[in-house]
């Protein structure tokens, strides 16, 4: 199965900070039937390491279903104002996870970031939450 665009809701979460993390994300075709979903338990991680993952997990997903283009929402501003190149990655953690986000960014055609309120991303915040229930 191949998919041209994929829009992509990720999330990523801990409960404490750091702390036991999870990551969801939901992955639609064009016409918003669901295609993909992922959700899974890290260990121990902070939020921002969370919500890195998340979407990273979502891109290797999209890549395995052959997408060209790519529109992912989350709703962590700092992690798309980072991807976004308008926030320098300070912290050294984050900074190789942004390099991996770079790198799978290559193989597509297009790919944007869009922050989205928490209350429009509700389905990848079930799937994150899940995974960490999963994971105590």
């Amino acid at each position: 199965m191949s998919v041209e665009k994929i829009i992509i809701f990720t999330d990523g979460g801990a409960r404490g900070n750091p702390g036991p993390a999870g990551i969801g994300a939901v992955l639609y075709d064009v016409n918003k039937n669901v295609i993909a979903e992922v959700s899974e338990y890290l260990g121990v991680a902070t939020n921002n390491q969370a919500e890195y993952k998340a979407l990273i997990a979502a891109l290797k997903k999209a890549a395995q279903l052959g997408s060209l283009e790519l529109e992912c929402y989350l709703d962590s501003e700092l992690v798309v104002k980072q991807l976004k190149r308008e926030y320098k990655v300070k912290n050294k953690e984050l900074a190789p996870l942004f390099l991996e986000i770079h790198n799978l960014s290559l193989s597509f055609k297009n790919i944007t970031y869009t922050h989205i309120p928490r209350e429009k991303n509700r389905e990848a915040d079930r799937l994150a939450n899940e995974a960490m229930d999963r994971g105590r």
